[in-house]
């Protein structure tokens, strides 16, 4: 059997080494996105490049979509040129963007009504895991859907997990983002108290990170935070968006989150300050600036 022809959308931090994975794994992927070089860097992996939303989802088996936040899914889902008014009847859309619950709802009630079937599959895993295809991915929808999906999300990940129906995805993506702010923040809190105590910070780092202190995140961010390289793997503008989706639906549902409210804040007050478009470990500069160091 021949694999599924897939139409990529949205070429950014995680999209472009996704689609590259699944190039690899011997799909014919064909993307768009707004910024040329992003095309080009597709088209020299050995992709596809189409002209617009439409082209790129014309033939497609497969669309899958990875985006900012629920405006940007909604603009490229939506109206003449989006991708339920293109893309043909009993094709499969998956929107691995992280976006609000309710927006996937929304979107999978719509391509249903043009025969579409849909799968909300978030990700956790941050650029490295992106480029190393050993990402987390949490899927809303349904049980058949899932299962044509899942050798293509097997080119992307590790740990694939089918959550419950339409937005669940989102709603577990949401509760992760809770996760890794409060750990970040958890992470930085310990490096300037450390650093401030006159303790080796990498030899600190490395035994706390051998025993229950150990995370995926300290794992992952203790280069960043030893080099102080904020270079984006994922930035603050996104994580803001994500904590306001997780206090919103927590909200909505009776849910009371103490200490993912302060985090929200801390993160809304580091992009405040001009840092939005660093990598989230730079919550370490603002636990400098309240210890009165000038970054």
């Amino acid at each position: 059997m021949s694999l599924p022809k897939i139409a990529w959308i949205g070429l950014g931090i995680m999209g472009s080494p996704m689609s590259e994975n699944l190039i690899k794994a011997g799909y014919q992927v064909t993307g768009y996105t707004l910024e040329q070089e992003k095309l080009d860097r597709l088209a020299a992996a050995g992709g596809t490049v189409a002209g617009s939303i439409a082209e790129a989802v014309r033939d497609a088996d497969v669309v899958i979509t990875m985006v900012p936040a629920s405006p940007q899914v909604e603009a490229i889902a939506y109206g003449p040129d989006g991708i339920l008014e293109n893309v043909r009847q009993g094709a499969l859309l998956i929107d691995m963007s992280s976006i609000t619950p309710q927006t996937s709802v929304d979107l999978a009630k719509a391509a249903r009504d043009k025969g579409v079937r849909v799968l909300d599959a978030p990700v956790s895993g941050g650029e490295a895991g992106a480029v190393e295809a050993v990402l987390s991915i949490m899927v809303g929808g349904e049980q058949a859907d899932f299962d044509e999906a899942r050798p293509v999300f097997e080119a992307l990940g590790k740990t694939i997990v089918l959550c419950g129906p339409h937005g669940s995805g989102q709603t577990v993506k949401a509760a992760n983002q809770l996760i890794v702010a409060v750990n970040i923040q958890a992470c930085a809190e310990a490096v300037v108290f450390l650093e401030k105590s006159g303790v080796d910070l990498a030899a600190a780092l490395d035994v706390l990170g051998g025993g229950l202190a150990g995370s995926t995140v300290l794992a992952r961010k203790r280069d960043n935070f030893l080099n102080r390289d904020f270079k984006p793997g994922f930035r603050i503008d996104l994580h803001h968006k994500d904590m306001g989706i997780v206090t919103d639906a927590a909200r909505t549902v009776g849910a009371a989150l103490p200490v993912g409210a302060v985090v929200a804040q801390l993160v809304a007050s580091l992009r405040a300050q001009g840092d939005g478009g660093l990598d989230h470990s730079a919550l370490l500069r603002a636990v400098e600036r309240l210890s009165g160091a000038q970054v």
